[in-house]
């Protein structure tokens, strides 16, 4: 831990920096919201408050989307891991079909693990042998006819890795898991069958899975599931199965909000995080070799930027020196290793550039 009471730039790949006028607000209704004489963490879900926190929530996240008709928002617990078993629970309504999974790291692998569980996978691209460092051309895919569903993951935050291009997969469903880039950029929702999003990397806090569904999917949905892995139940009852996360809808409200009303909208934020990553990937670029980019330079996340130094030693003084400047969690996953900055919608542009700074100078000291 850091022996500092203010503020540190916090580079955590999830739970992540929240926007600081979002963690005031929380501050100044923490004990009673405006009206209602109660915290927000006190209030039913079943109340006319809520009612409204809700759905000003999936208002504005219907507004940041340009939500079409054709899909809903949902508010679902459990994350990805249950994500990752609702979706073929649902989706392969019989043994014998196929869901076609795209796996462009850490996260995909995990996706994959489950299919098997309900039907047929099929690896369409896995890219072990490159160590994730890319996503596929559409000519490497191995798709197949009449899948059940494609699933991706857009944005790998583990390796670094961003999908630029959604893949062409016809008339199969496109499941995506954009945990860690939804809301980073515009996004043309008729694209997807299912998006999916823990929100604590870059929509909210942990807790709650924003979820936006093709309605459609929802007939594939029947009496053969456990009721609360049922999608069709969920919209049904409009997020309220059972108590959902009150507070953490409240803040992806808040988020929201503020993506709207302080950032401009996702064109806006979109600039500004690909101002920010530039920051970051310059000074690796002009490294002469004293930094290592994982991720290919044309498959780039710019919510996650992962890096090597020479030496695992000097790694370890980077680490060190970083924390003691006040820009903290660099250390990359464990399954990796080396350096990792997530640099999400929240991350001030004065956070990027003091670590910017601090890798040019650690590179002169040390290089």
């Amino acid at each position: 831990m850091t022996n500092t009471n203010s503020r540190v730039f916090n580079f955590s790949a999830g739970p992540a920096v929240l926007p600081e006028v979002v963690l005031e607000q929380i501050q100044s209704e923490m004990l009673s919201l405006p009206g209602v004489g109660s915290s927000v963490l006190e209030i039913s879900h079943r109340s006319k408050d809520f009612d409204e926190i809700l759905n000003d929530a999936t208002s504005r996240i219907a507004d940041l989307t340009n939500l079409p008709d054709t899909h809903e928002v949902l508010f679902l617990q459990g994350g990805s891991a249950l994500q990752n078993v609702m979706m073929p629970m649902n989706f392969l309504t019989e043994k014998s079909q196929t869901a076609d999974v795209i796996v462009t790291g850490a996260w995909g692998k995990k996706t994959a693990a489950e299919v098997s569980r309900f039907g047929n996978l099929n690896i369409a691209w896995d890219g072990n042998d490159s160590s994730y460092n890319k996503v596929p051309k559409q000519d490497e895919l191995q798709l197949t006819p009449n899948a059940a569903y494609c699933h991706l993951t857009s944005n790998e935050t583990i390796q670094g890795v961003k999908y630029w291009d959604l893949p062409e997969t016809g008339d199969v469903p496109l499941l995506v898991d954009k945990s860690s880039d939804l809301f980073s950029e515009p996004i043309d929702i008729e694209k997807y069958g299912l998006i999916y999003a823990c929100a604590q990397k870059n929509a909210g806090i942990a807790g709650v899975n924003v979820l936006i569904l093709k309605k459609e999917l929802l007939d594939r949905c029947d009496d053969r599931l456990p009721s609360y892995l049922d999608y069709s139940k969920h919209s049904k009852a409009g997020s309220r199965f059972n108590t959902p996360p009150t507070f953490a809808i409240y803040v992806t409200g808040l988020v929201c909000k503020w993506l709207q009303e302080e950032k401009g909208g996702l064109a806006s934020i979109s600039q500004f995080n690909q101002d920010k990553a530039s920051l970051l990937y310059n000074e690796i670029d002009q490294s002469n070799g004293f930094y290592s980019g994982h991720a290919a330079k044309d498959d780039r996340s710019i919510m996650n930027v992962v890096f090597t130094l020479k030496t695992e030693d000097l790694e370890t003084q980077f680490l060190t020196e970083a924390t003691q400047a006040g820009l903290t969690t660099l250390k990359g996953h464990r399954s990796l290793g080396g350096i990792r900055a997530s640099i999400y919608n929240a991350m001030p542009i004065e956070g990027v550039e003091s670590l910017a700074q601090f890798m040019a100078d650690f590179a002169r000291k040390n290089g």
